[in-house]
């Protein structure tokens, strides 16, 4: 869910199209705050019936967007991040040498589903975008991970012994939100020795795919993506 591209037409106008995308950024508590449950369902219902709906004529406030995004990843069938690769997850993440586990993560993510891939990769992208802005939206990568890790892992939470292993998802997600361009963008490992995460290159191409707006590829719809589960003959997603 993100603007369409700005027709042709005279700068101001090019940038006043952009302009929530960017303050929206800047939000406090974005995806914390919770919006209004009214606009977040009528987005999700719009976007069912159009991909390129325009959220500045429906004038609904950046919260509803966060939660409307939040909800379409909870009510898929399955989670974006596999169940299969999910113990593989967290057995990498307990790798004490930090260089190993980062590759070790490289290398899982790598098995899933392409259609998988490329929507975890945009998600954490844009989620990565957000916390850049932590001194202002008060969001690190810490706490963006405890927003939507429930929502891309949704293990078994009346499972018991799951309880135990509530930090390791966790930090899992915080991981990947981290060290993004590492993850999906060949870029070398960030030291997260402080809770700023560190501006992109000042070279633009280096993190250009980064800066492309979250949009989702129209299979991942709730409505759509079941049928393709069944005819799935790996059992990937």
């Amino acid at each position: 869910m993100s603007l369409p591209p700005p027709p042709p037409g005279p700068l101001p106008l090019r940038r006043s199209r952009r302009r929530p995308t960017l303050l929206g950024l800047c939000t406090e508590g974005l995806y914390r705050v919770s919006g209004n449950k009214t606009d977040q369902d009528n987005i999700q219902k719009q976007f069912d019936q159009d991909h390129n709906i325009s959220l500045v004529s429906m004038e609904v406030t950046v919260n509803a967007v966060a939660g409307a995004l939040k909800a379409f990843f909870a009510d898929l069938p399955d989670p974006l991040i596999p169940y299969s690769l999910h113990p593989e997850l967290l057995e990498a993440a307990k790798i004490p040498d930090k260089a190993e586990r980062l590759h070790a993560l490289k290398e899982i993510v790598k098995k899933f589903h392409p259609v998988n891939y490329d929507v975890f990769r945009y998600v954490i992208t844009h989620l990565n975008r957000v916390s850049q802005q932590n001194k202002i939206n008060l969001m690190t990568a810490d706490n963006l991970s405890i927003c939507f890790w429930p929502t891309l892992m949704r293990p078994d939470f009346e499972n018991r012994e799951f309880l135990s292993t509530t930090k390791i998802h966790q930090s899992v997600v915080e991981t990947f939100i981290q060290q993004c361009q590492f993850f999906f963008y060949n870029g070398e490992i960030v030291d997260t020795g402080n809770t700023v995460v560190p501006p992109p290159p000042s070279n633009p191409g280096q993190l250009v795919e980064s800066m492309v707006p979250l949009q989702l590829p129209p299979p991942l719809q709730p409505q759509l993506i079941q049928p393709q589960l069944q005819t799935d003959p790996l059992g990937i997603i």
